[in-house]
């Protein structure tokens, strides 16, 4: 008998995988000033409570993938209440990539959506 679950969250992650980024670079490319993984952690789950789509133990690498691809630049900055924050903004290459990603992921969207319809 096939294990099915282990088959959906395979195909979850992967799934998840390039998704994850391009919501991060949309949130960043919103928002009017730097942002530490925390901040962007509540404000997705915010967004979509129901639905975890990026729990905090994937942000964090995908935000370092991120920067290290030169999409984001961070800065760290001391925090009153903790150890010091690791801030995030989107940088122009990074800017560029969202809107190649953001068109790649409407064709992609309804290309899927027509053949979960079968036309």
């Amino acid at each position: 008998m096939v294990d099915l679950s282990q088959h959906t969250k395979k195909f979850q992650k992967e799934l998840n995988s390039g998704i994850s980024s391009l919501i991060l670079l949309s949130v960043l490319n919103r928002s009017n000033a730097p942002m530490y993984g925390y901040q962007i952690a509540k404000m997705l789950e915010e967004s979509g409570p129901d639905i975890p789509m990026m729990k905090q133990g994937t942000l964090y690498p995908v935000l370092r993938s991120l920067e290290e691809n030169g999409l984001l630049a961070s800065i760290v900055e001391p925090s009153v209440s903790g150890p010091p924050r690791r801030y995030y903004q989107i940088t122009d290459d990074g800017r560029v990539a969202l809107t190649e990603w953001v068109e790649i992921w409407q064709q992609t969207k309804k290309y899927v959506d027509l053949n979960l319809r079968g036309q």
